[in-house]
């Protein structure tokens, strides 16, 4: 369960070809929002099943792990974290939420997020006060952002749509296109897994505000005839 072996593991499948690709898909040249991010090649799958081998990792090795330069490596600090979290009692929980919220910059692409902050912070946050959501929302960071966001896809499971659009209006005038998509994509899901009359009373006060693309994306899933009167402003 060694912090070197994971490492290891990993390198073995590492793959020159698949990390130009990569680094081309997560937008890691000069002024992109990824900008220098390294890659060793590997496919989700394969980070998850080296992960599983080290779900008993210490969460210190873990959180080093979480520091590394290397997309992958981050990627199954954070796998492993999840894993544990899931497992743990309500003392590791707690580490391993501190372990996440303090070490932001390093949870530094949308994949990273999408895949780990509702699991961990909207899960620890579930039954609790709720002001680090807003907190990050408000941040300048990007990604703090889109972890505020993507957290509360773990009360859109439960049918608890009020988070998700509460940090959607903290959110709705913000610049990037991943906030853009991250929030249009939770709108659509509360609509699909909550209620669309919940989705469609936050549209309608907000829709014509709302950036094209949050609006696309959270409409997605509506009739084409109803689609339509909310991309022609005529609800």
């Amino acid at each position: 369960m060694s912090l070197k072996g994971i490492k290891e593991e990993l390198r073995k499948l590492s793959n020159p070809k698949k990390v130009v690709i990569l680094q081309r898909f997560f937008k890691t040249g000069p002024g992109e929002y990824a900008q220098g991010d390294k890659f060793l090649g590997l496919t989700v799958p394969q980070i998850r099943k080296i992960s599983k081998q080290y779900s008993g990792m210490d969460i210190d090795d873990a959180a080093n792990l979480l520091r590394s330069g290397y997309h992958e490596e981050r990627l199954a600090a954070l796998f492993i974290m999840v894993s544990q979290f899931k497992k743990g009692d309500g003392k590791s929980k707690e580490k391993i939420f501190k372990v996440y919220a303090s070490n932001t910059k390093y949870i530094n692409n949308w994949d990273l997020i999408d895949l780990t902050a509702g699991h961990i912070v909207g899960a620890h946050l579930e039954n609790k006060p709720k002001g680090l959501l807003c907190q990050f929302a408000r941040s300048k960071d990007l990604w703090k952002k889109r972890i505020s966001i993507l957290a509360t896809f773990e009360y859109i499971y439960k049918g608890k749509p009020q988070e998700t659009l509460k940090i959607a209006q903290i959110l709705l005038n913000d610049e990037h296109d991943l906030i853009h998509k991250a929030v249009g994509w939770m709108l659509r899901e509360v609509g699909k897994r909550c209620s669309q009359k919940t989705e469609e009373e936050f549209l309608q006060k907000y829709y014509k505000k709302m950036p094209r693309t949050m609006l696309r994306y959270a409409i997605e899933r509506f009739p084409e005839k109803l689609r339509q009167k909310y991309l022609k402003g005529l609800i």
